[in-house]
């Protein structure tokens, strides 16, 4: 019996030269064991194979890239048989070239099952990992998450941190490994305990704020998001305390919703728009009053976006508001219920208008385009950005609404109500906190999007976009005033 003895749970090099030796020296899988002592000693202690080498060590042999690519995954399983699994494969292969390509062989199926819950675990914890606000010894900013994945997938996704964090000095602790990124190298050492983890910061209150405005009660699937989201990784989310609420909830804020659906245009405002809609020569500034326009954008037929929307979303507000704001296209929550800036993104713009002293009834709010363009992935309804085609066309009723609502200052919300407005694309950052002179006499001011706001990764970076949104919101409101 060869003992083969690892370094590690994930000596996956070691697991590699012990095997290569084991097969060309002719040790069949039932004549091996495999253990790890963590000795980093030698790999064929204590065996003839380690005293004196294998017999037939020079006969070489390849095996193909896919194996290779799973025995890397398989190798970070916890399970105990892994290496052992493996290494079967890996003496089969040698009688058997095309066994990977028999999905119904119990071995084979195994290892791909064990490499896809590593697989899954690497994505978890990619999506799970809240990082804290430390200091080190000499006082510099560190950021430090406590994680527990279900395999050993530490330093296989500590590239992906690496690569979205870059500038950030970062520590990943979990009990196999521990990840360090000074912002130049990137250091594995050994697991750590929970007690050595940080415990709450002041970045709690930006994820739990994030997670309740992004989480949509008519959706809510309770079973789907705990498994997307199993209870093992709520002890150290920081949003995980708001979710009993969220579920609770639901319910009432799904009634609200629907409670707030559109109402539908009296009978005579249809007919009216109706008649003129047969005109051939009909414009979108035949409409008389906002009532008509609303009507109109429901039977609106001038691009294919109509076919998949639950129905047209027309902007909203007073009929002579000093300030328009107009955002990309209605959101999933915007086309259910009908009104502009209603879902995550319209909270966001809530909150920033009131910080900047602009109150929301006194604005018109509005998008460039009025259905809701994207794609279903399962059951999801995926936003996807209008093409210049579909903006072009739809600005027929954007136009139309300046001409009856007459604002002072028009606030573009993101690159695709910029290209509405403007006719042309403007770079935000360079575009923002000026005053751009439009057609009409009126003023247009470029920022950021609410909805890019949310979707920013890191907590330093949303506060500063989020800051200068406000500035931004500011800004116009004193020129529409």
């Amino acid at each position: 019996m060869e003992v083969v003895r690892l370094a590690s749970e994930t000596d996956v090099a070691g697991w590699r030269r012990a095997a290569r030796a084991l097969r060309a020296g002719g040790v069949a899988p039932e004549q091996t064991l495999w253990t790890v002592d963590g000795s980093g000693g030698d790999l064929l202690a204590g065996s003839a194979m380690g005293e004196g080498g294998p017999t037939g060590a020079g006969q070489a042999f390849t095996v193909p890239r896919a194996f290779i690519e799973l025995a890397d995954l398989v190798a970070l399983h916890r399970s105990d048989e892994r290496f052992a699994l493996l290494y079967s494969l890996l003496w089969r292969l040698g009688h058997e070239p095309r066994l990977l390509e028999d999905a119904s062989d119990p071995q084979v199926q195994r290892a791909h099952r064990l490499a896809k819950a590593v697989s899954l675990a690497a994505h978890k914890m990619k999506a799970f990992v809240r990082f804290r606000q430390t200091r080190d010894e000499a006082g510099d900013e560190r950021y430090v998450a406590w994680f527990e994945p279900a395999h050993r997938v530490t330093e296989l996704t500590a590239p992906f941190f690496v690569a979205r964090f870059a500038n950030m000095a970062f520590s990943i602790l979990t009990p196999d490994a521990c990840v360090h990124w000074d912002t130049e190298a990137l250091v594995a050492l050994p697991g750590a305990d929970p007690a050595e983890a940080p415990r709450e910061d002041a970045l709690e209150d930006y994820w739990r704020a994030y997670y309740a405005s992004i989480f949509n009660p008519a959706r809510l699937k309770v079973g789907a998001m705990q498994k997307e989201m199993p209870k093992r990784y709520w002890r150290n989310l920081p949003e995980a305390r708001l979710i009993p609420e969220l579920i609770a909830k639901a319910e009432g804020r799904t009634a609200a919703m629907v409670a707030h659906a559109p109402s539908t245009p009296a009978r005579r405002v249809v007919r009216q728009v109706e008649r003129k809609m047969r005109d051939a020569s009909f414009e979108a500034q035949a409409m008389n009053n906002l009532e008509e326009l609303a009507a109109a954008v429901q039977m609106c037929r001038r691009c294919d976006l109509w076919r998949d929307a639950t129905q047209g979303v027309a902007g909203e507000g007073p009929g002579r508001a000093k300030l328009m704001l107009v955002g990309e296209q209605p959101g999933d929550q915007e086309d259910l219920a009908g009104h502009p800036f209603v879902g995550p993104a319209g909270q966001m713009l809530d909150k920033a208008l009131a910080e900047a002293g602009a109150p929301r009834d006194q604005a018109f709010v509005t998008n460039a385009v009025k259905h809701f363009k994207h794609e279903l992935r399962g059951k999801r309804r995926l936003h996807k950005t209008p093409n210049t085609g579909e903006v072009t066309v739809c600005r027929w009723w954007l136009d139309a609404e300046r001409r009856l609502v007459r604002p002072r200052v028009i606030v573009t919300l993101g690159a695709t109500a910029a290209l509405a407005v403007f006719g042309k694309p403007m770079a935000i950052g360079a575009s923002r906190q000026k005053a751009h002179q439009l057609a009409d006499q009126a003023q247009g001011v470029v920022t950021y999007h609410p909805s890019y706001l949310l979707r920013l990764p890191d907590a330093d970076a949303k506060a500063k976009a989020y800051g200068l949104f406000v500035e931004d919101l500011a800004f116009a409101w004193s020129l529409a005033a």
